[in-house]
């Protein structure tokens, strides 16, 4: 975006909220598409990808951990890990402290989903990415960051710290 262009960012017209409404939206689909079409060779939903993400992300994560990652009820969750269990991708692990703890990690199998669902998005954002430039780059996480809940981007800054 041009420079003088950038100076009326923080007077956004309702119109002009409304497209970046849309924007999201649609960027959102496209996102989604091509995990979609994976899960849906699968009988997976959304649900299971979320989930499947973040056992990966954080491998050993317990269930109580995942249901406030994800802000689903405990019911939604515990059948979409039931599916996940019984098919083989997710191995559910009794606490070695707390017996009432499951801790959860992707098996070979799930491991391999994930990659598969990861590399279709990966290469989406990495062409988004390419062509819009290193400065638009960090301006969408920038507004990403901002759009989340203080608890959600506290969660964000945990995890993209031990990226590093």
């Amino acid at each position: 975006m041009a420079q003088g262009h950038s100076d009326n960012l923080l007077f956004l017209t309702d119109e002009q909220l409304r497209r970046a409404i849309e924007a999201m939206f649609f960027a959102y689909r496209g996102f989604t598409a091509d995990p979609d079409r994976i899960l849906a060779d699968l009988n997976y939903g959304r649900a299971h990808h979320r989930a499947i993400h973040f056992i990966h992300r954080t491998p050993g994560t317990t269930v109580n951990n995942l249901l406030a990652i994800l802000g689903v009820t405990k019911q939604s969750l515990n059948r979409v890990l039931r599916t996940l269990v019984e098919d083989g991708l997710v191995d559910s692990r009794i606490g070695v402290r707390d017996r009432r703890e499951r801790h959860l990690h992707l098996t070979e199998a799930g491991e391999a989903l994930e990659r598969s669902l990861s590399d279709a998005q990966r290469a989406r954002m990495r062409a988004a990415f390419r062509e819009a430039g290193p400065a638009a780059v960090a301006g969408f996480r920038e507004v990403l960051e901002h759009m989340m809940d203080p608890e959600l981007r506290r969660y964000f800054a945990v995890v993209k710290e031990g990226d590093k």
